[in-house]
């Protein structure tokens, strides 16, 4: 399918919203009539659920055709490697929004209205977002799913051991590269960033200031240049 149409993405994007919300909506209507003691409508709801998140699913592998599965056996490790560290990213990306701009918005919005249950809800959800970021970050970590931070702080470690040895720190050069000062993801404009509209080979000087981080969320004004360590 042809996603080169803005308005194609952003109507999927409504689609999967509005059909995630309404499984949400009716397994919480399910559990509402089983208290209630109407088994039989309860179960009508949960049915439809169900209906609702297929539809969410089939809307998803529309907007991310990379972590479509037909057949597992055919991939490479290293292909299975990728979906399952696109998957984090996606975890990260979203959770770090809601810890960092959505419900600190909200909240604010309910002091202003002065509802005190909304503060407390929204405070409380904000939380619960950094903590999942925090965990989806440290499972990318695990897995070594994040190769190019890992490096990295592997390089930041070597050098503040050498220097403790009393040991001259190798020479770096600075390249093309930028480094996220947040989470250390690094853009490397020969790959770009596909997934959020940058093509493969677009200097990092012309992104869009409104590009964020694919990986935290931070602004593009979170990276720095990335100095590489040259080879001996």
């Amino acid at each position: 399918m042809d996603l080169s149409s803005n308005n194609t993405v952003k109507n999927l994007e409504a689609a999967f919203g509005g059909e995630s919300m309404a499984n949400r909506k009716y397994l919480f209507f399910a559990e509402v009539t089983s208290q209630l003691g109407m088994n039989e409508l309860s179960k009508v709801f949960k049915e439809t659920a169900n209906q609702e998140t297929q539809h969410a699913f089939a809307h998803f592998r529309l907007l991310h055709p990379e972590l479509v599965v037909n057949d597992p056996s055919t991939l490479t490790d290293e292909q299975k490697k990728q979906i399952a560290a696109r998957c984090l990213e996606l975890a990260i990306e979203g959770e770090t929004y809601e810890y960092t701009t959505m419900y600190p918005e909200f909240t604010e919005q309910a002091k202003i209205d002065r509802d005190s249950d909304a503060v407390a809800e929204f405070s409380e959800q904000e939380a619960e977002s950094k903590e999942h970021a925090a965990i989806f970050r440290k499972a990318a970590s695990n897995f070594g799913f994040l190769t190019s931070i890992e490096h990295h702080h592997a390089d930041q470690y070597t050098e503040a051991l050498n220097s403790l040895d009393g040991e001259t720190a190798a020479p770096k050069t600075a390249g093309n590269k930028w480094i996220c000062r947040q989470c250390s993801m690094i853009y490397d404009p020969t790959f770009g960033d596909p997934d959020s509209g940058i093509a493969a080979g677009t200097a990092f000087e012309e992104i869009p200031d409104t590009w964020v981080c694919p990986i935290c969320g931070a602004t593009k004004k979170s990276f720095v240049p990335y100095q590489e360590y040259v080879a001996a």
